[in-house]
């Protein structure tokens, strides 16, 4: 490796793939749907770029079959291409998120995925996954 650092040339990888490159934290106004009626929440999620380079960050979100991310419940999964993340810089989101009628009261799990790209949206450098609760009563 040494000799490539002379030239110029390093493993871009090779350091973001050590340490976790994202800071991911939620919250939910309100923190909880209602079971027997139609209902909503927000949900704000911050993205932070815990590195010393620029990142190309995308985030998926993905739900179970009883929630969705339209009134209707059809739409299961969400990806925003954030673009270039500068180091320490963070963003935040809202995402509406909505029952469906056949939604028990009970624990969902939301699972996020960051991921950090290498140039392109085609090519994945590293990712950081979340997984938070949300209840239905």
């Amino acid at each position: 490796m040494a000799l490539f650092n002379i030239f110029g040339k390093k493993d871009a990888a090779s350091e973001l793939t050590r340490s976790i490159p994202y800071r991911i934290s939620t919250e939910f106004v309100p923190y909880k749907l209602y079971s027997s009626r139609k209902s909503q929440v927000s949900m704000f999620l911050k993205v932070k770029n815990a590195t010393k380079e620029v990142l190309l960050t995308s985030v998926v979100m993905e739900l179970p079959n009883q929630l969705g991310f339209d009134d209707m419940g059809m739409q299961k999964q969400k990806e925003l291409r954030l673009g270039e993340l500068k180091p320490m810089e963070e963003r935040e989101m809202r995402l509406d998120i909505y029952n469906t009628m056949n939604a028990d009261p009970g624990e969902y799990t939301v699972a996020i995925t960051t991921i950090s790209h290498y140039r392109d949206y085609g090519h994945v450098l590293n990712a950081v996954k979340k997984k938070t609760t949300l209840s239905v009563v």
